[in-house]
């Protein structure tokens, strides 16, 4: 073989790996066209922290959650946020949508308003398409709810949440009513947790009262195989995991769909 041949050959299979820096002379239109990464996508992260995905036949919405969880009231812009009426509307789109098939969650939040969040996870409970969520870093406090929401959890080895009591900042009355109301906000969010995992109430109501782990406050952190002992996640495991195990999902469910039709065809007939 001629050394202008191995030339060309090695030149192709650098093109084909790489994506070349753009120059002045490129045209836009042709760069947009060639990127793996196109404006509009670059876009949508920014926007709303989320991106499609497309594999084979399928298509999943990454949707992260990050930071603190935004309710009614606007935090500081220093605070990375996630705000609840981005996130309800983009969720319900994504249920609604038949071009996509699943939805993945990356978690790293250390939690925020507790009605917000639980609005947030009501929404991802309630979902027919398949869902996971993984848990990377933290999913502390209220994000405890958002990672069982789904139809399955995965938690980083590395990761933590932190399980504790409603908390609240400002002018509280120190009278019964004031610890009946929180004592019922505590409630939903145990029966919900409950409802949505592997963990009974009563076993996450003592997590809840721990006193004998952290040293300013009550309450339990779990890393992430404690988590999984305690039924509140079902596996630890990478992004790659939660990935398969969600097109897993969708392939069962796209079987279940067309095992229907055919049913329903033969009925009618």
């Amino acid at each position: 073989m001629s050394q202008k041949t191995k030339d060309s050959k090695s030149a192709k299979k650098t093109k084909d790996n790489y994506v070349k820096n753009p120059c002045a002379d490129d045209n836009p239109q042709k760069l947009e066209n060639d990127s793996p990464i196109n404006e509009e996508h670059t876009d949508q992260i920014g926007e709303t922290g989320s991106v499609l995905a497309a594999h084979k036949d399928s298509i999943i919405h990454c949707l992260t959650i990050i930071g603190q969880i935004e309710g009614h009231y606007i935090l500081s812009q220093q605070n990375k946020t996630t705000k609840y009426e981005h996130v309800i509307p983009l969720l319900v789109s994504i249920e609604e949508d038949e071009r996509i098939d699943g939805l993945l969650i990356l978690l790293n939040t250390v939690g925020g308003d507790v009605e917000a969040g639980l609005a947030i996870a009501e929404v991802i409970s309630g979902m027919k398409k398949p869902s996971v969520s993984i848990v990377l870093g933290g999913g502390h406090s209220i994000g405890i709810p958002l990672a069982v929401a789904a139809k399955k959890s995965f938690i980083a080895k590395s990761a933590s949440m932190t399980v504790h009591p409603v908390r609240t900042t400002g002018l509280t009355l120190g009278v019964p009513q004031t610890f009946e109301y929180f004592q019922k906000m505590q409630d939903r969010i145990t029966t919900f947790v409950a409802e949505n995992s592997g963990i009974s109430k009563e076993r996450y109501n003592q997590l809840v009262l721990n006193t004998g782990e952290l040293v300013m406050d009550i309450g339990t952190i779990l890393e992430g195989e404690e988590a999984v002992e305690e039924g509140l996640i079902d596996e630890v495991g990478t992004v790659s995991d939660a990935i398969a195990a969600l097109y897993d999902m969708i392939k069962q469910s796209k079987s279940s769909r067309k095992k229907s039709k055919s049913k329903a065809k033969s009925q009618n007939q």
